[in-house]
């Protein structure tokens, strides 16, 4: 009986909402309002009756005035939640939008590789679901040591965009792809196409244009040479000085990428700030400046912690990504506010 009557309860909320929120989004649509408006409207509309079962589970009903349930507890009856959305799955493999809840929930319960498996099947399944694709590149970089996107995580969202030109989560990504891979003029006219869709003065649009005015700086003057010097930062700097011992200079190549980065001492494998320079065997030693205009997304910067693990790479592919036969070197740990040069030399190749 109960689990009938949790059920009457989603439907009656589900007519409800579709009652109240399709007239609103029909005329939002011609008033020209914005849609993440209406965005912001159904989470509201879903968290407040969600949230007052939730609460009413916990203190509506006598059982719980022996106590609170645990956090654990929480946690286990998610779990169990999937794990039945998993073995309906696995009866019913061809429910494309079972898939797509489950990579949500996985999204959101900080399982990105899990997410992204579901994503692909709701691929198989809608090969031009735009949600699915632009899911699983996000996925894929948040399971990735870098959280680069690149190879098939671009393709999917290159494909995105063109069937959803509007689609402001693949624009976004697909910017901080480009400014990732060191193409700063393709990321600021990416993030411009995103522009002009964001609510005036709102956060989002805010770090949109910051990012654009990096991407701008750094599209305007090379990131390293002799005396390279970064766009200008409010924030701290660091020289780095980069050196290659002579017995490696005869494996490198014409076209391959420097990479000089910056990443927390404690914290997440994706750097900081980075610095990207293509260059030949004349252009080491060089001197590199690492500062927050660098950063690879608005919510990471230099300034973010205290303490930085510096190095430099020379990748043979283009790709940050460590790859085989790459040259390496360790500039070690030191403090954001260091004012003295931190020396890198590359003297090893990559497993």
């Amino acid at each position: 009986m109960k689990s009938l009557f949790y059920i009457a309860a989603a439907v009656m909320i589900a007519v409800a909402l579709a009652l109240l929120l399709l007239p609103l989004l029909r005329h939002g649509r011609q008033t020209g309002r914005p849609r993440n408006l209406f965005v912001l409207m159904l989470c509201i509309a879903l968290v407040v009756p969600v949230g007052a079962a939730l609460l009413y589970r916990q203190i509506g009903t006598p059982a719980t005035l022996n106590g609170v349930a645990t956090q654990a507890q929480t946690v286990t009856d998610v779990n169990q939640a999937l794990d039945e959305l998993r073995a309906h799955l696995a009866a019913q493999p061809t429910d494309a939008q079972g898939w797509m809840l489950l990579a949500q929930a996985e999204m959101e319960m900080q399982q990105p590789e899990e997410a992204r498996n579901a994503f692909e099947q709701a691929l198989k399944l809608r090969p031009n679901d735009t949600g699915a694709m632009v899911g699983w590149a996000q996925a894929d970089s948040t399971a990735r040591p870098d959280h680069h996107i690149d190879t098939r995580a671009r393709e999917l969202l290159e494909q995105a965009v063109k069937l959803e030109p509007d689609n402001q989560r693949g624009l976004w990504l697909l910017g901080i792809s480009d400014f990732q891979q060191g193409r700063f003029a393709e990321a600021a006219s990416t993030w411009r196409t995103l522009q002009p869709q964001l609510q005036p003065g709102s956060t989002v649009a805010q770090a949109v244009a910051q990012q654009i005015a990096q991407a701008d700086a750094r599209a305007g003057s090379p990131a390293a040479s002799s005396s390279a010097t970064s766009p200008a930062s409010s924030g701290p700097t660091l020289q780095v000085k980069v050196a290659l011992v002579p017995a490696l200079k005869a494996k490198l190549a014409a076209g391959d990428t420097l990479f000089v980065y910056a990443r927390a001492e404690n914290g997440p494998p994706m750097p900081l700030a980075v610095a990207v320079a293509r260059l030949d065997a004349s252009r080491l030693p060089a001197t590199v400046t690492l500062s927050d205009a660098m950063s690879m997304l608005p919510s990471m910067k230099l300034s973010s912690v205290p303490r930085v693990v510096i190095g430099a790479r020379i990748s043979h592919s283009g790709n940050a990504a460590p790859r085989a036969g790459d040259l390496e070197g360790d500039g070690g740990t030191v403090e954001v506010n260091s004012k003295a040069p931190v020396n890198v030399v590359i003297d090893k190749v990559h497993d």
